[in-house]
């Protein structure tokens, strides 16, 4: 095997599972994925056959003397434990988002994976969106202006079985906000800078399935110099998707990015409005994620969306929600930015 190769298990079997599989699959010129695991034997086949991998498991930890690294795609309560595992045996780590269930779990792991010196990426691939790091290019170089405001809006209808892990708060750790959210928080961060205050509203209002946790949810936040980022999200759109869109406003324009029609646009008053970029329609591109994470394995490079960065968009969500819970009003963020770690 060519040492530039890279070994990988895959640990989780489920829908996001098979995503990364035609992601792994799109990146075979660089990785070879020789084992599966998942309790469900049958979904671990079925994974491994659209990958190739010849072993098929129902314990993760029977992998792990296998690979170089591990995918993990499991229900959230597990992120934990299986990527402890992994960092343990010294196996570099691509962990779906929430990197963990608690601050505490969330600061084991960044410090097991920095004392065994392994890679510890988190999933957040709206970082690799070709449309949102153009937006993220237009807005740095300043020839539209200072942003004034950011709107992510993220629309889904999401129906969950009864009994299914994600309608609990102990499956998925919170509500909607926490879940989903996490990825407009990050954004959010990533495009505005350092957070000074926010607040939460969510409600359960109309969803017809029961569930723990928000299903409709607003998160405002100030950034230092006056900016202001917005978060709505909602798992009852009822209609098709496709309308999630996301916006920023600037002193010299409007950037909106549609991630359904693959266009980066640029509004402004004394002029037509003018597509900037496009690119594929696709609200994800996890090869372009996975491809970062083979990067990093390779050359010893940070993750972009590395551990500790990936959970100030955490601490945020969890002093929102104790602030919302409290009736405090506004949450002190000071301190959450992503390069405040």
């Amino acid at each position: 095997m060519e040492s530039s190769r890279t070994r990988l298990g895959m640990v989780g079997c489920g829908v996001f599972g098979h995503r990364h599989a035609e992601a792994l699959r799109e990146l075979s010129d660089r990785v070879d994925v020789v084992a599966v695991a998942d309790p469900d034997p049958d979904r671990a086949a079925e994974v491994a056959d659209i990958v190739g991998a010849d072993a098929v498991v129902t314990d993760h930890r029977a992998l792990l003397g296998q690979v170089d690294a591990i995918t993990i795609a499991t229900p959230h309560q597990f992120h934990h434990p299986v990527a402890a595992d992994a960092i343990a045996a010294g196996v570099h780590v691509f962990l779906e988002k929430p990197l963990a269930m608690t601050e505490a779990e969330g600061l084991s792991l960044v410090a097991a994976a920095e004392t065994a010196g392994t890679v510890l990426m988190v999933g957040y691939p709206l970082r690799y969106h070709p449309l949102m790091v153009r937006l993220k290019q237009e807005v740095d170089s300043g020839r539209w202006g200072e942003p004034i405001h950011a709107s992510l809006v993220t629309e889904q209808y999401l129906v969950i079985p009864d009994g299914h892990w994600r309608a609990t708060t102990a499956g998925r750790g919170g509500g909607g906000m926490f879940s989903h959210g996490c990825h407009y928080i990050d954004l959010l961060l990533w495009i505005l800078g350092e957070p000074v205050r926010g607040a939460h509203l969510g409600t359960t209002h109309g969803t017809p399935w029961q569930v723990e946790g928000e299903t409709t949810s607003h998160a405002i936040i100030e950034f230092a110099g006056g900016r202001l980022g917005h978060h709505f999200g909602t798992e009852v759109a009822n209609r098709p998707p496709g309308a999630s869109h996301h916006t920023v406003h600037l002193t010299g324009g409007t950037l909106t990015a549609h991630p359904a029609q693959g266009t980066l646009q640029m509004d402004r008053i004394d002029a037509e409005p003018e597509v900037l970029f496009t690119t594929t329609p696709r609200h994800k591109f996890l090869d372009a994620e996975l491809s970062h994470f083979l990067d990093c394995i390779a050359t010893g490079e940070r993750p972009l969306t590395d551990g500790a960065r990936s959970l100030q968009s955490l601490r945020i969500i969890w002093r929102l929600y104790e602030a919302e819970r409290s009736g405090l009003g506004y949450a002190d963020l000071v301190g959450l930015g992503l390069e405040q770690v």
